[in-house]
């Protein structure tokens, strides 16, 4: 059998992985932008639902116990820390303060040695849902 007998006879099959190929083979760029108020509502939500937890983020623990004085750390890091987010998570049957949201571990380990000053305590945590 020669190749002019196939292509004739599967015409229909050759066209459509030769029009298939053709419109993979083609590389597009895609930019994406974003309203900066986008990721200021997120934040917002995040304090209303403090149980959201955005995956592959760094995060730092810097207190771990019962919930009211969780609530009393987590009031005096807002005072001294007025820009970083802060929320109350609950793993049974302990209550830990999580600061930040970083998305580079780089980011996350150079605010740890800021916190380890003040919390001697607190640690580095890869969040996941």
């Amino acid at each position: 059998m020669n190749i002019s007998y196939i292509i004739k006879t599967n015409r229909h099959i050759f066209l459509f992985l030769l029009i298939g190929f053709n419109s993979f083979s083609h590389s597009q760029n895609l930019s994406v932008f974003q309203d900066s108020k986008f990721e200021s509502l997120l934040n917002e939500k995040r304090k209303i639902n403090p149980s959201i937890i955005v995956n592959d983020r760094y995060k730092i623990q810097i207190y771990n116990g019962d919930n009211e004085s969780c609530k009393k750390n987590l009031i005096e890091f807002k005072k001294s820390f007025k820009d970083i987010d802060v929320t109350i998570v609950f793993f049974t049957p302990i209550y830990k303060v999580w600061i930040g949201n970083y998305k580079t571990r780089i980011e996350a380990e150079k605010m740890l040695l800021d916190l380890k000053k003040k919390y001697p305590n607190a640690f580095l945590i890869k969040a996941n849902k």
